[in-house]
């Protein structure tokens, strides 16, 4: 819903249209090879927008495609989701610094590794909050600076924001019995947000009431979800129009990109 829809609305706004493809219809790397898939609709459309399952297949699509390819969504990041967020701390919290922690409470999923990305990028501090067997891969042994892997739910005071996502992500829907168990005490609710006062309460969406988190938490005051989902928007407009507006990557002026000289965002990110 929001990822289709936001960049569908956006991509109107700003001048463009949409042709929108589902997996029933192309059969992506099944029907037809991710690399063919990418060298015809390079011919027929300016640029691709991406969600996918895989995120080798996003790479693949990329690496074949001449045209720029923005990682909508896959399982190992959310980039535009991310983009959107920090929009949403600079709006509700006023900054995005170090006085600014982070919290994010739940599994170490796409979410949280696109969001330990930024952190890195905008050197904000975020502490992931996980039970160990669920934690992001944060490709160092030394780990990531600035950026904190626990268990302990007490490193949620002093925070600026807390963060949650679903339990159970796209490709692990068989877990979700196991996962319910071993996350019951990481649900934020009430109790939870009363360890960070001053905190604002942020979900991608969507939310499974009663889970990861409460009603009360999700609909109080100190929530700003729906703000984050309206931001997916501008976020998402302001990364369009610097690809493809002018000097952008089909834009007045731009080199042309030759084969295989898309976008495919490092692997992981």
């Amino acid at each position: 819903m929001r990822t289709r829809v936001s960049f569908h609305v956006g991509i109107q706004r700003l001048g463009g249209s949409v042709i929108t493809l589902t997996d029933q219809e192309i059969g992506l790397g099944s029907r037809e090879s991710v690399g063919d898939v990418a060298r015809v609709l390079d011919r027929y459309v300016d640029g691709i927008v991406a969600r996918l399952f895989s995120h080798g297949d996003l790479v693949a699509l990329a690496d074949a495609s001449s045209k720029p390819v923005i990682n909508a969504l896959t399982d190992g990041s959310h980039p535009c989701q991310i983009l959107g967020d920090v929009l949403t701390i600079r709006e509700s919290v006023g900054r995005l610094n170090a006085t600014s922690p982070v919290a994010f409470v739940g599994d170490g999923n796409n979410v949280a590794r696109s969001l330990i990305e930024a952190a890195v990028v905008l050197k904000f501090p975020l502490t992931v909050i996980t039970p160990p067997a669920y934690a992001p891969m944060l490709g160092s042994d030394d780990g990531v600076p600035g950026v904190r892997v626990t268990s302990d739910l007490r490193a949620l005071e002093g925070a600026a924001v807390v963060y949650t996502d679903v339990w159970t992500s796209m490709g692990r829907e068989a877990e979700a019995e196991v996962r319910r168990e071993r996350f019951a005490e990481y649900q934020v609710n009430e109790e939870l947000m009363a360890m960070a006062p001053g905190a604002v309460f942020m979900h991608c969406l969507p939310a499974h009431r009663g889970e990861e988190v409460t009603a009360a938490v999700i609909d109080g005051q100190r929530s700003v979800v729906f703000e984050q989902a309206e931001n997916r928007l501008w976020a998402q407009m302001a990364l369009l129009a610097s690809i493809f507006g002018q000097g952008g990557a089909n834009g007045p002026g731009s080199p042309d990109r030759s084969p295989g000289g898309g976008i495919p965002p490092a692997e992981g990110s």
